[in-house]
């Protein structure tokens, strides 16, 4: 295995620090995806320089200039705070012709957006919810008929932020000030889409044109009484008491029906495609009781800490944390968007 310098990009206030080693340091659940990738890298025996990042790229520049790196780790979920122009970094990547880990530009501008993401599916057939989008600084009026109840939620934001229970809503004045709250709170569009009753799967894909698909992992609502709505909240994904105190559990999927592993797998592949993703990244779905699948959202660059669901799908598929980040980085070097 050829060792490389990598620059890995990450946000200004991510840059880990040199003297952060121990798992039991409170400073850990910070910058624990930037620490195990740094980490597993060194491990590797690549050298690492990490670059942070907030609204300029010349830090980027000055360390490919100087340092002339053989790929950028792409660590950065946003730019100036805003997550939408995460592409626009990628965008300088491709222009400096410096290879990189995760999703091309293209498709972090399809995937990115709920709205685009689910028109282009509904072109291939492929189910979706139904949907509707709310621009910021327009009147909050709907245009579209709906079957309540549904789920609003920030058009482009991701990790759950802005989904509370509060989200489900069942009638038009429920609908209005969510929306409001999101234009508020999160300064963006909001999209309110139908909620979609059955289990929730999320299914990793790594590969550029040839792919693969991890093992499925799903989000298990064991505490939830029947009848209440199941989502995954921005509690739900980020706080480990609430979890444990509503028996929630993330876990890899058991019990599908014979063949629906293979259904979801080629499924996955064809939205990964569609949507022009490449490197890594994960489809979120859900299965209704009568076997239907739905696709909720595509995440290209999703999270890879080493406790994380895309993480966790490679090492059970026989990979190890390093084996993992590996393959990422040898994708990178091997896949480019512009020719």
């Amino acid at each position: 295995m050829k060792k490389l310098r990598v620059m890995m990009v990450v946000h200004y206030t991510l840059v880990p620090p040199d003297d952060l080693s121990n798992k039991d340091d409170p400073r850990m659940e910070k910058y624990r995806t930037e620490y195990d990738v740094k980490t597993a890298l060194l491990n590797l025996g690549h050298e690492v320089q990490v670059v942070g990042v907030y609204d300029d790229l010349a830090p980027i520049r000055k360390m490919n200039e100087e340092w002339k790196p053989h790929i950028v780790f792409n660590l950065l979920e946003d730019f100036a705070g805003n997550s939408a122009f995460d592409y626009y970094v990628v965008s300088y990547f491709e222009m400096m012709r410096i290879p990189y880990t995760g999703c091309n530009p293209r498709g972090l501008l399809l995937a990115r957006d709920k709205a685009l993401t689910k028109m282009i599916l509904t072109y291939h057939r492929i189910s979706v919810p139904d949907f509707d989008v709310f621009r910021l600084g327009r009147k909050i009026s709907r245009r579209r008929k709906f079957t309540y109840p549904l789920i609003v939620k920030s058009l482009t934001e991701e990790g759950s932020v802005g989904i509370a229970q509060a989200s489900y809503v069942e009638n038009e004045t429920q609908l209005r000030e969510r929306v409001a709250l999101i234009h508020e709170k999160l300064h963006g569009d909001a999209i309110a889409e139908q909620y979609i009753d059955g289990r929730e799967l999320y299914v990793t894909v790594l590969g550029n044109a040839k792919l693969e698909v991890l093992p499925i992992r799903e989000l298990e609502f064991g505490g939830t009484e029947p009848g209440t709505p199941r989502m995954a909240t921005y509690k739900v994904k980020w706080d480990d008491k609430y979890r444990e105190r509503w028996k929630i559990e993330y876990q890899f999927a058991r019990n599908l029906p014979n063949g629906m592993a293979e259904r979801i797998g080629h499924l996955c592949k064809r939205v990964y495609h569609l949507l022009d993703m490449n490197g890594y990244g994960r489809i979120d779905l859900r299965v209704t009781a009568d076997g239907e699948l739905y696709v909720l959202e595509a995440n290209p660059n999703p999270g890879i800490a080493r406790d994380e669901d895309c993480s966790l799908s490679a090492i059970k598929s026989g990979l190890s944390y390093e084996d993992f980040i590996q393959r990422i980085l040898h994708l990178g070097t091997t896949a480019r968007s512009i020719e």
